[in-house]
């Protein structure tokens, strides 16, 4: 029996089929994909509450989300 998986927040994914796109998969909720190539959102969760602090919410996760890719673009240039 395996422990459960400790999944971080942000993820990055890529795809051979689309070589340019590089996504971001936010995995807590709402649960969302963005693709940095053109800012497109999918999400996965359906958004509740207030419009106002969906909007606010929103904003700061796709600020987190570019945090994040900077972050892991400055490690690889490390290695």
């Amino acid at each position: 029996m395996s422990k459960d998986m400790d999944i971080p927040k942000f993820l990055l994914g890529d795809n051979t089929d689309n070589p340019e796109d590089i996504f971001i998969i936010h995995t807590e909720y709402p649960q969302f994909i963005i693709n940095l190539l053109n800012d497109d959102i999918e999400w996965m969760d359906e958004l509740r509450g207030d419009e106002s602090e969906i909007a606010i919410e929103i904003a700061k996760l796709i600020e987190e989300s570019m945090a994040f890719y900077d972050r892991e673009m400055e490690r690889y240039a490390a290695d």
